[in-house]
């Protein structure tokens, strides 16, 4: 049931309505959702990665068709030096000497739908021209959508022929010379769609599998046609069916019944989870009694889980302000003074942090030679721990550069850095809580847990579609 598609669009629904109603009202510091882990762990599970910056959330290009393949060719088609054209020079004697071309690649797949067009110069004796998709074992002496894996719709007959010899009617008309012929995969809707002079024509269910390549086919004497793999503008919209299909989505996302209570209580975990003390007082001061209680069971959402996220409030509040304000001896002393048991071991992760980020902060002072005096007094003893050492390194190298901040490491400068090292002070503060239930409550807020399970459901959704569709990604989401 869980792996159910309408339970994932269900589940989808209800959390993206939340996180709208939580980040379109209060859009707070702090970007990094990878939390710390009880006690020692590597740096890698508080969220460090080595030049972290955005680059990291940018999805991976795909390559794209951008001509007709030639390798290997038809030879009865004659393709034109830029690999755009292509015309047909056989006799067209059976059903095996057709001229077919696939594009030089695949189609890409991380998106939410593909298109191409062609354009028909001249429809030649029989106008047996064909535009579809097929796959890498597809034979170029047969058109698309006779072969099994492929599918195309034929210009002669106006028939679709989807992995047999058989076409079938649609209602889509003929097409000849001076047409424009489009042909599209809609991941989302899992179909293939064809298109008549910029006018949609109809979809069929995708039932052709990947990787698949824009295919073209022609039939009798000089036919000939333009590919139009998207270097121009396109006959059809393609846009507006794009934006139709995330309107789609967004419509289903409204017209899930959410009260808006639900999300302010997210609201609260969250800000009392990290010590937000002062958001927290003007975010209850701006609700007011607007959003009346929602009950949750004990197994749903406990007043357990509350009563530890409000633990030392106020402690955890001045520990972050510190820490953002880049007063480390500061958060030091109050660290030694309220919860000295962190930091009687001065080889824990914790311990490293502090120091590391106070190593960054003279760094930032353009201060070098109380920077090295610091590293060898409190740094220098972590060398050789495999956990610690990238983000030692990356730190200490920061002296090599002339302009640290406008460097490749100049991200250990930012606020971030700074937010991530107040995230790992204030979990450690919450596993001093005597009355804590459960050490996991410690490690991420409500919100991020929801936020976990909207990636998981995106994951699975992309996942059911044969891992066709666009790639979720959170960080855009969440910024854009």
């Amino acid at each position: 049931f869980y792996s159910h598609p309408s339970f994932i669009r269900l589940l989808y629904g209800l959390l993206a309505r939340a996180i709208s109603h939580t980040f379109h009202n209060w859009m707070l510091n702090g970007d990094d959702w990878s939390r710390v882990r009880l006690n020692d762990v590597s740096l890698a599970q508080m969220g460090w990665t080595r030049g972290s910056s955005n680059e990291n959330f940018m999805e991976e290009d795909e390559p794209v068709p951008r001509r007709l393949n030639t390798n290997p060719s038809s030879p009865v088609l004659v393709i034109s030096p830029d690999k755009l054209s292509a015309q047909y020079s056989g006799d067209s004697r059976h059903g095996h000497d057709v001229g077919a071309a696939q594009a030089d690649c695949s189609i890409p797949v991380k998106r939410l739908l593909y298109y191409f067009e062609i354009t028909v110069k001249d429809r030649g004796q029989r106008g047996c021209v064909s535009i579809g998709f097929t796959d890498r074992h597809f034979k170029i002496c047969r058109h698309p959508g006779w072969e099994p894996n492929s599918c195309g719709y034929h210009g002669d007959d106006g028939l679709l022929y989807c992995a047999q010899g058989k076409g079938e009617r649609f209602g889509f008309p003929t097409f000849t010379t001076g047409d424009t012929v489009g042909a599209g995969i809609n991941y989302a809707a899992q179909d293939i769609f064809f298109t008549l002079n910029g006018k949609f024509l109809g979809s069929v269910p995708k039932n052709v599998i990947g990787p698949l390549y824009p295919t073209i086919g022609l039939h009798s004497p000089n036919e000939k046609v333009e590919v139009n793999f998207g270097q121009r503008s396109f006959a059809y919209d393609i846009e507006q069916l794009v934006q139709e299909e995330r309107d789609k989505l967004q419509s289903t996302i409204e017209n899930v019944s959410l009260p808006l209570s639900i999300s302010h209580r997210i609201v609260r975990s969250y800000l009392m989870h990290y010590g937000y003390q002062d958001t927290l007082k003007s975010f209850d001061t701006a609700s007011g009694n607007t959003f009346p209680p929602v009950i949750f069971s004990p197994q749903e959402m406990g007043n357990e889980s509350l009563n530890e996220e409000s633990y030392a409030l106020e402690h955890r509040k001045l520990l972050r302000k510190l820490i953002r304000s880049g007063d480390i001896d500061s958060a030091l002393s109050k660290l030694r003074e309220w919860y000295p048991r962190l930091l009687q071991d001065d080889m824990s992760t914790i311990c490293f942090l502090l120091h590391c980020q106070k190593f960054i902060e003279l760094v930032t002072e353009s201060r070098s030679e109380a920077a090295i005096n610091y590293a060898r007094l409190e740094l220098q003893k972590f060398y050789g721990i495999n956990t610690l050492e990238d983000l030692l390194k990356d730190a200490v190298a920061l002296l090599a550069y002339e302009d640290p901040k406008h460097s490749d490491l100049g991200y250990l400068l930012s606020l971030t850095q700074r937010e991530a090292v107040a995230d790992a002070i204030n979990a450690m503060v919450l596993s001093t809580n005597p009355a804590l239930q459960n050490p996991e409550h410690v490690l991420t807020s409500s919100l991020e847990k929801l936020l976990k399970q909207l990636t998981v459901c995106n994951i699975m959704r992309r996942d059911l579609n044969g891992r066709q569709g666009e790639v979720f990604n959170l960080h855009k989401l969440l910024h854009g």
